[in-house]
């Protein structure tokens, strides 16, 4: 059933990478499954360490090119916290995350959406929201040990 899962993700990414007329590329899919594979929202220096057994001639460079590739593609989302490293996830949904201020790993934050509480937050007046995250930020079980 997990291969069956893996051929239907694969079908999957191959066709929103066409759409936008990116290749299929062995690299493209080391780095997608990576990303699926993990709970934790990763660096792309994580994803290089962690892709590089399987693709020993890869390159940060590369890793870089293909999560960009991946992000075009709307398959992939990039965020950014300040000064700290840009982390990868897998899902492009709008939704908020947790984030660990020891090691800086970022996690999905289950919360529903638009919820009441979100509605009591006023901008000063004049000001267009265009969009919003939700971060909570804290330390990590690792980190508290």
């Amino acid at each position: 059933m997990a291969a069956k899962k893996k051929i239907n993700e694969r079908e999957a990414l191959r066709q929103a990478l066409h759409q936008q007329g990116v290749q299929l590329t062995s690299q493209r899919v080391a780095v997608f499954e990576y990303l699926s594979g993990v709970e934790h929202h990763p660096t792309a220096e994580e994803i290089y360490l962690a892709v590089k057994p399987k693709l020993p001639r890869i390159s940060l460079a590369t890793i870089y090119k293909n999560l960009e590739a991946l992000i075009k593609c709307e398959v992939v989302s990039k965020l950014t916290y300040g000064d700290a490293a840009a982390r990868y996830d897998i899902r492009t949904d709008h939704h908020y995350h947790t984030r660990c201020l020891s090691c800086g790993k970022v996690w999905d934050l289950n919360a529903v959406e638009g919820s009441a509480w979100l509605k009591q937050v006023k901008p000063q007046a004049g000001f267009e929201v265009k969009d919003y995250r939700l971060e909570i930020l804290g330390h990590c079980r690792d980190c508290r040990r």
